[in-house]
């Protein structure tokens, strides 16, 4: 079924396949040709006739050897260009996939192993349509033809050719597939793995120097590459007995196109000359059975494959698009959330049970709770990155389901922990908010940020390359630059999803001091642990498994002997004590 998906992704290949798949059969069929030329010019050439009986089986040889190397040439251009192209649509279908998953449809997946889905799956569908439809359909084409033609000069050798054909296009490899099939499974699982254990051992390698977990982790890929080597040897040892029955099958029909054309040649219904015929198609077809028995083992390995890359392009989306989106309203955009449940693709529990939010153009709002209690559920929500269970999500008057999900993001944007820096320079990686923007534009969008300074003392300025990851950059300014990028986005209302998390307590409170202050002309909605720093907001909102706990102004939930407040005087309490 998920070959059968691949192969209708690339139905618009399909004129250049068939041509390419046309070339490949004439290729071959000129193969079988010219040694069946070949053995009788040499037979009848031996019983000396004239030369002009044997002209046009000369003319014929040379012409089957000049066609068998033109329609291969032409057959493997078009086919692995078309390939290639196949292979490019193919990877483009999954980053457009990938791109409507983002983020909160990719945790189905681990890291490595999406990468291992998006880069060697896909190279192995390439062999789907090299190795095995292809040649197969050509193989069987060919074997039959020929077939046919032996059977036109000797019956019974044709049959046995007839039926040769047969156990090695259907018997030898559905046997091949059916045990293969869990080896080729249990090796696409173990590269899927292996690809994820050093993907997540490269990011987290200072961990695990610093731990001394390093051998064991080695310890572990180490474990899972022999795992991969065990299933991969398991294959190949099932692909090699399918090869070696198809090399068996082969030397049998040449014997027994011997042993049937002797007797046959000795009662005359079979002339001399036509026995060498007969009994060398069979060898000139090894070619060609031997495609057949390669293509079965790619089938399986190729179908493994496409399973796993049509289970990513079938992941279904978090959001459900609106058949004809509603305009987006104009100003001010208020923000009202209404008993929303809610919960992450894959999971059975909500992570938001009946939550009420009401966020007017310009207020600011505080959500605070541990982990797990549904904060960035919520952020995730307001973003449309989930699509509510029940209750509903409002941006001006309209419902954020009848909106398309990029232009509710273009009116809410996310400053998150984690913002990704590009390997790149300051103006790269600012200018991704708004590519239009001007030099003028980003720098004014820097300085708000309270990083311009830091810019301007650069020996390039702007133009100073940052390091993957943003690694040339403190904590601190990392998270400045994500500030000016939102900044320089221009968003009316501004999600803060744990701004200063992982900084150091003078750091986090001096770049909170600058977020909070760049972003007083905004709706805000910060996602935090931390309490301090927002005392000043109109409203803080305690969550709790899901569900609101506490909320109200900062001075009304300290005169409640509630979680805020046992949780504020302790973080106050740490506070004073490191600055000591």
């Amino acid at each position: 079924m998920s070959v059968r998906r691949i192969v209708s992704l690339v139905r618009t290949r399909w004129p250049r396949l068939i041509l390419g798949a046309c070339a490949g059969l004439l290729a071959s069929a000129c193969s079988v040709a010219l040694l069946a030329t070949a053995a009788w010019l040499v037979a009848r050439a031996a019983q000396r006739p004239s030369i002009i009986v044997l002209s046009v089986a000369v003319v014929s040889v040379r012409a089957f050897a000049l066609g068998r190397a033109i329609f291969r040439y032409v057959e493997r251009l078009v086919t692995h260009d078309v390939t290639l192209q196949v292979l490019s649509d193919l990877r483009v279908a999954i980053f457009r996939r990938l791109e409507r998953l983002a983020p909160t449809g990719l945790p189905v997946f681990r890291n490595g192993d999406l990468l291992a889905r998006l880069v060697s799956d896909v190279e192995a569908v390439q062999d789907v349509f090299l190795r095995a439809l292809l040649p197969w359909v050509t193989g069987v084409l060919v074997a039959l033809l020929s077939a046919a033609g032996v059977l036109l000069v000797l019956h019974s050798a044709g049959t046995v050719l007839v039926a040769v054909t047969l156990l090695v296009a259907v018997v030898v490899p559905r046997f091949t597939r059916r045990w293969s099939h869990r080896a080729e499974a249990g090796a696409l699982e173990a590269r899927g793995q292996l690809s994820e254990d050093v993907v997540d051992t490269f990011e987290r390698l200072p961990e695990l120097v610093a731990y001394g977990a390093v051998e064991r982790r080695l310890a572990g890929l180490a474990d899972t590459e022999r795992r991969l080597l065990r299933h991969l040897d398991s294959a190949a040892r099932i692909r090699g007995t399918g090869a070696a029955a198809v090399t068996l099958a082969t030397g049998a029909a040449v014997w027994c196109a011997l042993v049937l054309g002797v007797p046959a040649v000795r009662t005359g219904s079979l002339s001399a000359v036509l026995l060498a015929v007969v009994v060398l198609v069979p060898l000139a077809l090894a070619e060609v059975f031997a495609s057949l028995a390669l293509a079965a083992g790619e089938l399986t390995r190729g179908a493994g494959a496409a399973g796993r890359v049509v289970d990513v392009l079938d992941t279904p989306d978090p959001v459900a698009e609106p058949g004809r989106p509603s305009q987006m309203p104009a100003a001010p955009y208020d923000v009202f959330v209404a008993g929303l449940w809610a919960r992450w693709p894959g999971q059975e529990d909500d992570a938001l049970c009946g939550v009420d939010l009401d966020l007017p153009a310009g207020r600011r709002c505080a959500i605070v709770g541990e982990s797990g209690s549904g904060k960035t559920t919520l952020a995730m929500a307001l973003l449309r990155f989930l699509d509510p269970g029940a209750g509903r999500v409002t941006l001006a008057g309209v419902d954020t389901r009848e909106l398309d999900s990029d232009a509710v993001r273009q009116v809410v944007g996310l400053l998150a922990q984690d913002a990704h820096i590009f390997d790149s320079t300051v103006w790269e990686n600012v200018r991704l908010a708004r590519p239009t923007a001007t030099r003028s534009e980003v720098r004014a969008a820097l300085g708000k940020a309270r990083l311009l300074d830091w810019v301007d003392s650069l020996h390039d300025g702007l133009d100073t390359w940052v390091g993957e990851h943003g690694d040339r950059m403190s904590g601190g300014e990392r998270q400045r630059l994500a500030l000016a990028r939102v900044l320089l986005a221009d968003f009316p209302v501004v999600v803060l999803d744990e701004p200063v998390e992982h900084l150091d307590q003078r750091t986090a409170d001096t770049l909170l001091t600058d977020l909070l202050g760049a972003t007083r002309d905004r709706t805000v909605l910060a996602i935090t642990h931390r309490l301090q720093g927002y005392e000043d907001f109109d409203e803080i909102v305690v969550l709790q498994d899901g569900r609101v706990a506490e909320r109200g102004t900062h001075q009304e939930l300290m005169r409640i002997d509630g979680r805020y407040r046992a949780s504020y005087q302790q973080e106050l309490a740490t506070s004073r004590r490191q600055i000591a």
